[in-house]
């Protein structure tokens, strides 16, 4: 298999304009060794009488020399899908009839363009085996009759530099071609993993902005959940008291609705400009207690260690919304009759967001199946914080966030 992979050479399918071009190839070596038979010592040497001196006679051309030029470039036809085929049948031929000529050796363009394919289109091993090969032939092969000795060792040094010279280019362009083709798979990978990561991004944003709606529909539905039971129990009873719970119903629904609306509204291409609102953050703390309350949660809030002014905009909001999750899990799934939430910057390098309550343990929290604290922990992941939802102090649940104020990217610049 080999050596079959070593004559065949090319193995894809050649076009017709590939075999034109070969053929064109043949011709233009065969009439380039015509020139250089009938021509190149008559140029060179135009003096008769140092002609005569070397040992040189006026070239004409004849049948034979004409068949003889033809054998040594016929083979360039097949150079691509053949190469060692063609560089064989070109330098045995040449070695063959250069003796059967008179006066000056038959030109080895031939040859060169053969070793010149060879070595463009094999690996480097074989492209050395072939000049050697081209060499020792050029040693052994015996000269033309009638040749002085120095023409004949000119000639001989002048045809070993071309074929050196045609392996070093065929070589050189073999690891140009390489180096291009290494160049465009490179590109074509860097454009495949732009692709990956654009698409990742796209997925981490859509769950994003799935968490965002499921905070913002979880804690407002809750809410609205709390108001519509108090305003059903107060409504014969106590009219005044129940109007108040339903226009509180109706507060919140249109700020859920709001937050929504804004939200796709950033989404949303478009020529006008896109809806925008403020982004909530912990200013609104007040608002979870009165949501707790409301639930009938009695709830404390501490932030005397907190300076929002120097807690960077994007960890402000996050903590928010972690805060927010965690109120409205007590409220739906804890069972609590207290909770605390405590915030602070300890020393003015880390964030920390702690959210107490005495209802069920994390055991329970964690039978109920829902997604509010895988949310939690990835958005704490994504500023490269630490989060943890343990046991309280309380007996129920806990949930702890410290988040950096410098993320990773930010340290590093």
């Amino acid at each position: 298999m080999v050596l079959m992979d070593a004559l065949l050479g090319k193995t894809e399918k050649l076009t017709a304009t590939d075999w034109l071009i070969d053929v064109v190839v043949a011709l233009g070596a065969f009439g380039f060794g015509c020139l250089q038979f009938t021509l190149a010592v008559n140029l060179l040497i135009p003096d008769e009488f140092m002609r005569r001196l070397m040992g040189i006679q006026v070239m004409v051309p004849t049948a034979f020399s004409l068949g003889a030029i033809a054998l040594t470039t016929a083979p360039l036809v097949v150079r691509r899908r053949l190469p060692w085929v063609a560089f064989v049948g070109c330098i045995v031929a040449w070695a063959l009839l250069q003796s059967q000529l008179n006066g000056i050796a038959l030109s080895v363009v031939g040859p060169l363009v053969a070793l010149f394919t060879l070595a463009a289109s094999r690996p480097r091993g074989e492209a050395i085996v072939a000049f050697a090969l081209l060499a020792v032939l050029l040693l052994v092969a015996p000269p033309p009759p009638d040749q002085s000795r120095i023409l004949t060792q000119l000639t001989l040094f002048q045809n070993g530099a071309l074929g050196l010279a045609a392996a070093f280019a065929g070589y050189a362009l073999r690891e140009h071609q390489e180096r291009a083709r290494a160049i465009e798979e490179r590109a074509a990978a860097a454009e495949r993993t732009r692709e990956t990561e654009a698409r990742r991004r796209l997925e981490a944003e859509r769950v994003s902005i799935a968490r965002e709606v499921h905070d913002i529909t979880a804690h407002s539905l809750s809410a609205v959940s709390i108001q519509a039971a108090a305003a059903e129990r107060l409504v014969e009873r106590d009219p005044v008291a129940a109007q108040a719970a339903i226009a509180e119903v109706r507060s919140t629904a249109k700020e859920a609705l709001e937050e929504i609306r804004a939200m796709i509204g950033v989404l949303r291409s478009g020529e006008g400009p896109a809806e925008t609102a403020p982004t909530e953050g912990t200013d609104r703390m007040a608002d979870l207690v009165g949501y707790l309350e409301g639930a009938g949660i009695e709830t404390s809030l501490a932030m005397e260690g907190y300076d929002r002014a120097r807690v960077p905009a994007y960890i402000d909001v996050a903590l928010f919304g972690i805060a927010r999750e965690a109120a409205t899990n007590i409220v739906r799934h804890a069972g609590a009759a207290r909770a605390a939430i405590v915030l602070a910057v300890e020393d003015g390098a880390v964030a920390r967001l702690v959210v107490d309550d005495d209802g069920r343990g994390p055991g329970s929290v964690a039978e109920s199946g829902h997604h509010g604290l895988v949310g939690m922990a990835e958005r704490v992941r994504l500023l490269h914080g630490t989060f943890a939802a343990t046991e309280s102090p309380w007996g129920g649940f806990r949930i702890a966030a410290a988040v950096p104020l410098a993320s990773k990217e930010e340290t590093h610049d």
